[in-house]
């Protein structure tokens, strides 16, 4: 038996369920005179191309069994794998149970995401591809890489087969980053398992989980974070497939910043909630994660102009969602005013060389309609605190554009047909603001966003600096209650013509009073859209 100073591959174990290129990597190992040793079907198929394998239960000495969930659990296989070539105690013990050494393991695990996500998949199905022997064999393998290499991805065969054919010693650091590789593939998958058993225990839907596990992908690494001192990088959620702004496509531009993928996602968001109520174009400018435009209309190029018109000043530099795909005119109307970025479900030839004129901007194409149709993102949003960590549902219930259809009515007057269009625009892009939110609007567009403030008074007066007396005859959507009536008696003198905001104010019967000596139509929806 070979020590480890002479550490080659003289034995493999090949057992996969994606056998993407495990012929080929079969076929090279086998030139090379390495014995191969296989299971069920990646043994079949290894066979049928007419490279030479051995069964594990000729290696073994012991049947598979069980429907398959005994196989590879044997100590000659984890012996085979776990024995430390650097060892003279464990090559002695290895050599008196007649254990040969397995130098190379390739596995990945039972496709359980695959089986979770298919509709008709029973209990009992899914819980048949929980992988045991694939993982453990990895596990071993990852453990003892210093005499092991172990592959379970298959982007690593062409490296793999290149140290066999050379027959050089693997080295350190290409064993350790193989290893790397296994445990963050079994991270995911208990995870993904995890995940799913966790909602499968009875609790009410909603209830957080005893346990959260989630585990995500870096897409890229980023220039920097907020500021340049902060190091940064982008990620994806690792169970199944990219989805929203991790699947979009960047067409052009320079590489994303932290904060464009904030925005991006922002913009994103409201624009498929605005996609919600309204079956038109919708066109949003995100600034600093807040709306400074929202607008819809017939035509890509008039709902651009209509947001950007919103808040001209903030509008440049910000970052842009429009929810369907741009043509020239669009394009050219877009490009008239310097932007970050923009996102959306794609962009005509003629739309693109237009952009390509503005080298910088950044632009993202997401076509998955499906994407843009949909209200919701995540089911759980998780927020870091130091020493801990904070999990909510997501602010996304299907109920969203209902709201309105069943606010109740609190004052004297009620709101106009004109008025609930304009003021579930309002409601729908209250709900993307940072609070204490105030936006104005019409039936469709926003006419101001005040944000961010300590006072909901000091988000009127905000609004009213920018809009001015485009304020009249617009409508309010407040994502939290007035707790005193100084909030409506701002707005009417702004020229609102009608409210909507949660209610529950102890204080209540005192602003709809104030309400109702204005002559403001007000609506309660029992629903808060706070956005700390």
């Amino acid at each position: 038996m070979s020590d480890r100073a002479s550490l080659k591959v003289e034995r493999a174990l090949l057992s996969v369920t994606d056998k993407t290129g495990v012929v080929d990597l079969a076929r090279g190992l086998a030139a090379r005179g390495v014995e191969i040793l296989s299971t069920g079907g990646t043994a079949k198929a290894i066979r049928d191309a007419g490279v030479p394998v051995v069964p594990l239960e000729d290696f073994t000495g012991f049947p598979e069994m069980l429907d398959g969930r005994v196989k590879t659990l044997h100590p000659k296989v984890h012996g085979a794998i776990l024995g430390r070539r650097d060892l003279e105690s464990h090559r002695d013990q290895m050599a008196a149970h007649g254990i040969p050494p397995i130098d190379l393991v390739v596995v990945n695990l039972y496709d359980f995401a695959g089986a979770v996500s298919r509709p008709d998949a029973s209990f009992e199905d899914v819980v048949e591809q929980i992988d045991i022997g694939g993982p453990t064999m990895l596990r071993s393998a990852a453990k003892n890489h210093a005499s092991v290499m172990v592959v379970v991805d298959p982007d690593d065969y062409p490296r793999v087969l290149e140290v066999v054919e050379k027959g050089e010693e693997p080295g350190e650091a290409f064993r350790r980053n193989l290893a790397l590789k296994v445990f963050e593939h079994t991270t995911r998958y208990d995870a993904a398992i995890s995940t799913w058993l966790a909602g499968q225990v009875g609790d009410p839907p909603d209830t957080p989980p005893a346990q959260v596990s989630r585990v995500y992908r870096r897409v890229e690494a980023l220039r920097y974070g907020e500021n340049p001192h902060q190091s940064a990088a982008f990620y994806r959620d690792a169970h199944g497939a990219p989805s929203f702004l991790a699947a979009a496509e960047k067409v052009q531009g320079k590489a994303l910043s932290y904060n464009n993928l904030l925005d991006l996602d922002a913009a994103l968001g409201l624009a498929i909630d605005l996609g919600a109520i309204r079956d038109d174009v919708s066109c949003v400018y995100i600034k600093h994660n807040n709306p400074c435009g929202a607008a819809s209309a017939s035509s890509v190029a008039e709902a651009i102009a209509r947001a950007r018109e919103v808040d001209s000043l903030s509008a440049f530099g910000a970052v842009v969602a429009v929810n369907r795909p741009l043509d020239k005119a669009a394009a050219e109307v877009f490009t008239e005013t310097f932007v970050e970025a923009i996102i959306a479900p794609g962009y005509d030839e003629d739309a693109l060389e237009v952009m390509a004129k503005k080298k910088n901007l950044r632009v993202l194409s997401l076509p998955d309609l499906a994407a843009w149709q949909i209200p919701t993102a995540t089911r759980y949003e998780l927020r870091q605190v130091r020493g801990g960590a904070l999990l909510q549902s997501a602010d996304s219930t299907p109920r969203f554009p209902d709201e309105i259809g069943k606010a109740q009515t609190v004052t004297t007057r009620a709101a106009t047909d004109e008025e609930r269009r304009g003021l579930a625009y309002a409601w729908t892009v209250a709900k993307h603001v940072r609070s204490n939110a105030i936006v104005f609007a019409r039936e469709d567009r926003v006419v101001a966003v005040g944000a961010g403030q300590m006072s909901r008074v000091d988000s009127v007066k905000i609004c009213r600096l920018k809009a001015g007396e485009a304020l009249a005859g617009s409508v309010v959507a407040s994502d939290a209650f007035f707790p005193f009536r100084d909030g409506v008696d701002v707005l009417a003198e702004a020229g609102a013509l009608a409210i909507v905001q949660p209610g529950g104010s102890i204080r209540d019967e005192e602003v709809i009073q104030a309400a109702n000596e204005h002559q403001v139509a007000m609506m309660f929806t029992g629903v808060r859209h706070f956005r700390h």
